[in-house]
């Protein structure tokens, strides 16, 4: 029992504070990216703000979770070699985790910030993005952070990769997700809400008994405060937006706290199954439509609810409210009824935005004949 109240007390503490310095850090670091020029000016198809709005404030979130992070090291007792404070002696806090592990989330999650201010300053082509998120997941890889097996979906035990697919996989992992999180930041809060209930889950998950890896959701405490913080600011109307820096930052932390440890590859699929779900349709219908996989366009999920009529708020509210009954089935099925799970969310997203964009291309058309018949 005193074991359990430390642990939970540590990951407590660790929200707090990241959610605490987040808060406070982001209109810092908003006044900082004003004054050189890093704003999102309104316009355009896929733009639905309306001021000048500071990009690249997920610098913020970065800095929270990693300062959060390397000091519950130090608290817990870590591989740092110190002894932790009265009464937390022995939590196992992140020493539970391989040093190279933790070398690659956390100077792998500032590199990831880094690599996407560099976006946010210089606004690179797609191929340039697509490669620092190569670099970033091999980064990822080298230190051992891998995926090397999945709960086989039709029978007991797990399915192991050979060290090729294993290698493939985990690279398409972390640069999937980090492509799910860019895609769906198209609306005040969206990316960074999902990512808390995302970053909430997974940490829920690694207490229960079948993991027990308090390790990792000391982890994800630290990660979902940050972006706790970040949100009051992010919410509609934002005052600042996270940018390709703070994309890159969540895409890859929530990419490795999904590996580390045990079934949780199977949790981010379900929890994180309207971006990735998203992602993966817009690619299916970019190239069926001879069209880039990675080209920018308005036809995602959240445009589709503001053409239905929901304000952003709605939107939001309603992407959030898909989350979060994932996020709950995620917590109360297997490892394989979330697969299940995962591949009904996949079938069922599809026929849903396939009926939006039908729905949106038969009012288009309408509205067209009625201005020409106006006209006439």
């Amino acid at each position: 029992m005193i074991q359990a109240d430390a642990d939970l007390l540590l990951i407590g503490g660790a929200f707090a504070a990241a959610a605490f310095i987040s808060l406070v850090l982001t209109p810092v670091v908003a006044r900082g990216l004003r004054s050189v020029g890093l704003i999102d000016e309104p316009g355009g198809d896929r733009r639905v703000h309306l001021a000048p709005t500071p990009r690249g404030a997920g610098l913020a979130v970065a800095a929270a979770f990693i300062v959060v992070s390397l000091v519950a090291l130090v608290v817990a007792g870590g591989r740092s070699g110190l002894p932790g404070p009265p009464g937390l002696e022995e939590v196992p806090g992140l020493a539970a985790l391989p040093a190279p592990a933790l070398a690659a989330l956390i100077g792998g999650s500032a590199l990831a910030a880094l690599f996407g201010l560099i976006d946010d300053r210089f606004d690179l082509r797609a191929r340039w993005q697509l490669a620092l998120q190569v670099v970033l997941a091999l980064l990822a890889l080298g230190a051992g952070v891998a995926i090397e097996s999945i709960n086989n979906p039709v029978g007991t035990g797990t399915i192991d990769f050979a060290p090729w697919f294993m290698a493939a996989f985990t690279v398409f992992w972390v640069v999937g997700m980090i492509n799910s999180i860019n895609w769906i930041d198209g609306l005040d809060g969206l990316s960074t809400g999902v990512a808390l209930i995302a970053a909430v889950t997974l940490g829920v998950i690694s207490l229960t008994p079948a993991i027990d890896q308090p390790a990792v959701t000391l982890l994800c405490a630290a990660l979902a405060g940050s972006l706790a913080g970040f949100l009051p600011w992010n919410f509609h109307p934002a005052r600042v937006f996270p940018g390709t820096a703070g994309v890159f930052f969540i895409g890859y932390c929530l990419a490795l706290l999904s590996i580390l440890g045990t079934a949780k590859v199977a949790v981010a699929l379900l929890v994180l199954g309207v971006p990735i779900v998203d992602t993966f349709w817009i690619i299916v219908r970019r190239l069926m439509a001879g069209q880039a996989p990675f080209a920018a366009d308005s036809g995602h999920l959240h445009h589709r609810l503001l053409g239905l009529g929901l304000s952003q708020r709605g939107a939001v509210l309603t992407i959030y409210a898909i989350c979060l009954i994932l996020a709950g089935l995620s917590l109360v099925l297997s490892g394989t009824g979330q697969l299940y799970a995962f591949l009904g969310v996949v079938v069922g997203g599809g026929l849903l935005l396939y009926l939006l964009t039908r729905r949106a291309r038969e009012a288009l058309e309408r509205d067209s004949y009625d201005d020409g018949t106006s006209r006439s």
